[in-house]
């Protein structure tokens, strides 16, 4: 499977991650990507970046290097209400936006608990993507999120960093391989994130891909592997002209 874009990335500004917005950008195109989204954490994550960072990410050119560039976030789930670190006026204008749970943000709750908080936040018109929903640490009922995921018109994704060995999210696997399954059940295009945090992680999806080959999974249910499907399966793009 190619990828062409990858809609899940961090820089330095996130403060655990190692590379510039520049390095991330130049990786993208040494490994023939067509997109590359700037989703740095939320303010709510500790050590990351101000309010001020994301209502200013305007400045960043929408091309280089020859690929295309989508200004967005990580937004923190920071209530079992689903409530979100960033403001509407700054959100509307970026172009892209994950939601997920983070242990510095939100403790675990019961399953009815996260599964609420998902949902609620999957309601916001200006979330187009759930990160990671595929982590042990935060059990969710899947039937419950995939009613909601074709309600709202929200994305799942599929994180490659949760699969790394040795990585925060250890376990996601079983989970991963469930929402993948019925994926392809429900026929739900699913996006793939790297979640990378150092620039040689830029496009990289071993571990999805893997899984993926594992159980069957169609290549066209995965919105990366063609941008312009991908814009346009965005919440906040759908009924908007194509750029």
């Amino acid at each position: 499977m190619k990828i062409l874009a990858d809609t899940h990335t961090h820089c330095i500004a996130s403060g655990h991650a190692y590379s510039t917005i520049q390095e991330n950008i130049k990786a993208a195109a040494e490994k023939g990507l067509e997109l590359i989204a700037l989703t740095d954490h939320a303010p709510a994550m500790k050590n990351t970046t101000s309010h001020a960072y994301f209502a200013n990410l305007h400045v960043i050119d929408d091309r280089l290097f020859g690929v295309r560039i989508l200004k967005g976030v990580e937004l923190n789930i920071i209530d079992f209400e689903g409530s979100i670190d960033l403001d509407e006026l700054v959100l509307s204008k970026l172009d892209i936006s994950i939601a997920s749970l983070h242990i510095p943000c939100i403790a675990p709750g019961t399953e009815q608990e996260n599964t609420k908080a998902c949902i609620y936040a999957m309601e916001n018109p200006l979330v187009d993507i759930l990160g990671h929903p595929g982590d042990p640490r935060y059990p969710l009922n899947y039937h419950e999120i995939f009613k909601a995921a074709k309600r709202t018109g929200t994305l799942l994704e599929i994180n490659n960093a949760s699969l790394v060995p040795g990585g925060f999210r250890a376990g996601s696997e079983e989970n991963i391989e469930r929402i993948l399954k019925m994926a392809m059940k429900e026929d739900v295009p699913v996006v793939v994130g790297s979640d990378a945090h150092f620039y040689t992680g830029i496009g990289d999806i071993y571990y999805v891909e893997r899984l993926m080959e594992k159980v069957g999974f169609p290549d066209e249910l995965v919105l990366n592997t063609h941008p312009q499907k991908l814009l346009s399966a965005l919440k906040r793009n759908k009924g908007e002209k194509k750029r």
